[in-house]
């Protein structure tokens, strides 16, 4: 490429980074709202959650507008098309992840605020957990790192560990006070969804490592269940 068609190639990376890492920022405070919502029973904060969506889904198409674009006009070789394709698909995950914040969000005015029970204090420690993932997968993709996103895609099992203790301790609460039981799904609900996030970071990692290296991250051992 001459000297020209790389500088613009170079300012539609920058750019294309620049969409991802703000995907990023919002989807990062939409878990941590949605989860101060929870806690406070923040029916305004609930619903700002649901409504800043719209802009992480109108980020995720100027995301995959712009890949194409790249594909098609610069043609990028190696690692440059690994990184254009992973961004596309990086991109999808993580609206795939805001939507999962979003979901919680659409939870909290379904539980009680009157009757609060004790495990809801116990779920924002697993929410700040996959919010980080998702942080350093991101960081990980900014910066091409493969070391930083090997850590990420190792770091999944104990949030695996933390659904697998919510879990348990949510249906123990539930069998011992049955008037919860409504609430108790909900939570478990909203359990699940924290830990699906974390499986959604492990799997930008992956993307970034190959990216970065062209090579994939090896199979392990999953504890808390298969993903889809």
């Amino acid at each position: 490429m001459n000297e020209h068609t790389v500088k613009a190639f170079d300012t539609d990376i920058g750019q294309l980074r620049g969409l991802i890492s703000e995907m990023g920022g919002l989807t990062e405070d939409a878990i941590a709202k949605a989860m101060q919502a929870l806690q406070r029973s923040d029916l305004q904060l609930a619903a700002e959650v649901r409504a800043n969506d719209r802009r992480i889904d109108a980020l995720e198409a100027e995301v995959e507008s712009l890949a194409v674009r790249i594909i098609a006009l610069r043609a990028p070789l190696a690692i440059d098309l690994r990184e254009v394709v992973a961004a596309m698909k990086i991109a999808s995950v993580v609206e795939r992840i805001a939507d999962y914040a979003k979901n919680i969000a659409k939870r909290v005015p379904l539980i009680e605020s009157e009757h609060r029970i004790e495990p809801v204090s116990i779920l924002p420690a697993m929410g700040r957990m996959a919010a980080e993932m998702v942080r350093h997968a991101l960081d990980a993709f900014a910066a091409r790192d493969a070391e930083e996103a090997a850590r990420v895609w190792h770091s999944d099992p104990p949030l695996d560990d933390f659904y697998d203790s919510i879990f348990r301790t949510l249906v123990t609460f539930m069998v011992e006070n049955p008037t919860t039981i409504s609430q108790v799904a909900h939570l478990l609900f909203i359990a699940k969804n924290l830990e699906r996030i974390g499986d959604h970071a492990t799997n930008v990692a992956e993307m970034v490592y190959f990216a970065a290296t062209g090579e994939h991250l090896a199979d392990r051992e999953r504890g808390g269940g298969e993903r889809d």
